[in-house]
């Protein structure tokens, strides 16, 4: 798991290492903890500052240890907020935090004031925990303001104050340093201030202007130095400025759940003109599957039904066996609620997959019913004696997947946490899809071959009588078989 650890505006680069040599020790007395690595001076996925720091945390395998993963987190987060003076947070393998929403608008201040209300009012939803904005808090500054009228009168310009403060603190630009020539390379020569030279005000204060008639004044003389505030970065989503809402999901909460109930807050309701809340990161992109699965699920049911329909020669009898996907889908979302999983991108894959399986079901039975009905037997019976003769086969090969499901379900090795809700819902569709369709699909068989006798009967004077007599398939037994009378 990686933990990232943010210090109050102004700290130092010691002031950080100190913090995140304290966390890191108290995350390796933990028995779940094999190993900690610091990243000093960032956080993954976001920008270089010198008081935020990013910790992998690399625990023992899961066997060796009593507690899950996200038991660990909540422990973690536990003890990291007796801390005083840090704001810390989880995140995933992209570097971002398992939810995320955006702020947006064009008035900076606007959304600034939106976002600190709403990230406020994030405390109080209780699926989120350690909520937090990327609204930076105003960092001191230490501010160059032109004077104009002495500036103009000495004929310094701007730009001539911009380059001197910017030599002496950073350097210059590099294509402009001088060049260190040690025959195969040139080495660039930085010069700038000494670090304890930068934080003296009146050293920057007698720093020389160049004026346009060459001579040098003091930076005093052109210039007000000030102390202010302000903001470390400004960022932009879609050309709009924004604040991103960050928040970790307590007690491995619904995401989709969290959203809704962040939409509910009486700050989401009443936000000011020109300032939108928008879904972003895991819950952007859990819009986006959704929407793209509805698309593939109808796309696939089409072609299943267009397959179908080719091989049974039939409109009717294809519906018989989509009936059993139905049955399957709520199979899978039992098992997800009796094992407290929720519907994540996993189980929208498997549910994808289950649509491909279960019908096999329903093929075996119909197809061999239909082979007997062209024998000469009797509709009802043909039926009954299919699900007596193919419920062996449809239970064997039921058994076998969820055999081979039931490792990942389990989730017996590390990471499988990811997997264990997409096993579960296969396995829970794949159940009551058995269970069910052999009760389910004989009646609709039943009613699907009456829908078609009857609409045969109906449409029967506008199409005329059929070319060849109705014949059982050639190459098949035409000696009736015995079975009982309806």
């Amino acid at each position: 798991m990686m933990i990232a650890v943010e210090l109050p505006p102004g700290s130092r680069l010691d002031d950080t290492r100190k913090i995140a040599d304290r966390v890191a020790g108290q995350l390796a007395q933990r028995p779940e903890v094999k190993r900690v690595y610091t990243i000093g001076g960032r956080i993954l996925g976001a920008g270089d500052e010198v008081r935020n720091a990013t910790l992998v945390v690399q625990l023992v395998d899961k066997k060796k240890r009593t507690l899950a993963q996200d038991q660990v987190k909540v422990a973690v987060a536990r003890a990291l907020g007796r801390i005083p003076d840090i704001r810390f947070w989880f995140l995933e393998e992209n570097g971002q935090r398992q939810f995320q929403m955006v702020v947006s608008g064009r008035d900076g201040k606007a959304v600034n004031a939106a976002a600190a209300e709403l990230t406020s009012q994030l405390r109080d939803v209780p699926l989120l925990a350690q909520p937090s904005s990327t609204a930076e808090l105003d960092r001191p500054e230490l501010r160059i303001v032109p004077r104009a009228d002495v500036a103009a009168e000495l004929g310094v310009s701007t730009e001539a104050i911009a380059e001197a403060v910017r030599i002496a603190t950073i350097g210059d630009v590099g294509p402009a340093l001088a060049k260190l020539n040690t025959g195969d390379r040139q080495i660039p020569i930085r010069v700038q201030l000494t670090e304890t030279a930068r934080e003296s005000r009146d050293i920057l204060a007698g720093l020389k202007v160049m004026t346009a008639s060459g001579k040098a004044v003091p930076l005093a003389t052109v210039a007000r130095i000030e102390f202010g505030q302000g903001p470390t970065a400004i960022t932009r989503y879609d050309r709009e400025r924004t604040v991103t809402l960050g928040a970790d999901l307590a007690n491995a909460a619904p995401l989709g759940d969290a959203v809704a109930a962040v939409y509910k807050l009486p700050a989401a309701k009443a936000l000011p003109a020109g300032v939108t809340l928008k879904q972003f990161g895991d819950a952007e992109i859990m819009g986006e599957v959704f929407e793209g699965f509805a698309k593939a699920m109808g796309a696939g049911l089409m072609m299943v039904f267009a397959v179908l329909v080719l091989l049974f020669s039939s409109f009717l009898q294809p519906i018989t066996i989509l009936f059993s996907l139905p049955l399957s889908i709520g199979g899978a979302i039992f098992a997800l609620f009796i094992t407290n999983k929720s519907i994540s991108l996993p189980v929208v894959i498997g549910i994808l997959m289950l649509m491909g399986i279960v019908t096999k079901n329903a093929i075996m039975l119909v197809d061999f019913a239909l082979i007997a009905i062209h024998r000469g037997v009797a509709r009802r019976a043909a039926i009954v004696d299919a699900g007596r003769k193919r419920a062996r086969p449809i239970v064997m090969t039921t058994i076998a997947m969820c055999g081979g499901m039931l490792p990942a379900a389990l989730s017996l090795d590390n990471g499988g946490e990811f997997r264990a809700p997409m096993a579960i819902a296969v396995i829970g569709g794949l159940i009551s899809s058995t269970v069910l369709s052999l009760v389910f699909v004989p009646a609709v068989f039943t009613a699907m071959s009456e829908l078609g006798d009857l609409a045969a009967r109906l449409l029967g004077r506008f199409v005329g009588p059929r070319d060849e007599p109705n014949e059982a398939v050639k190459g098949h037994d035409t000696t009736p078989v015995s079975a009982p009378a309806e």
